[in-house]
């Protein structure tokens, strides 16, 4: 079930950034997509995920996170800033396991995905704003009829 509420939200953010949103909001969204098309097709394929650090899974994570904070540093806005920092908690997440390997695989699961449901729900709140944004922005800039 957690699983279709994940997918399930992944592609309303998606469908909402191409509908709604900018073209941050959008590669961001992609790059959500990519990640998560990425760590399961690369994931471990022996289903004991979890047990130990997954190179793969991490390098995925940094790679979203390199992603996530070019689109931070290129963004007048703040929630990529945001994203980029809750993708930099998961992806502290992995050296846990290296100091603690018998850390049980329920916990480091949960704590490597935890944070991609705020960092959908942002994404999706900043393509829902981003029309009124532009707007205020646009008017922002227009000459005093003093």
């Amino acid at each position: 079930m957690r699983l279709v509420i994940f997918y399930g939200l992944l592609l309303a953010v998606l469908l909402l950034a191409f509908r709604r949103g900018g073209k941050e909001e959008q590669a961001a969204a992609l790059t959500c997509v990519a990640g998560t098309v990425l760590t399961v097709a690369l994931g471990d394929a022996l289903n004991i995920r979890f047990a130990r650090l997954e190179i793969t899974t991490f390098v995925i994570d940094l790679l979203v996170f390199l992603a996530f904070l070019a689109i931070a540093m290129r963004s007048s806005r703040f929630w990529p800033l945001w994203v980029a920092g809750l993708q930099l908690t998961t992806l502290i997440v992995h050296p846990l396991k290296l100091i603690q390997p018998d850390l049980m695989r329920f916990v480091f699961g949960a704590a490597l995905a935890f944070w991609s449901y705020p960092i959908l729900l942002l994404i999706g709140a900043a393509a829902l704003r981003t029309r009124s944004i532009e707007r205020w922005r646009s008017l922002r800039h227009l000459p005093d009829a003093a």
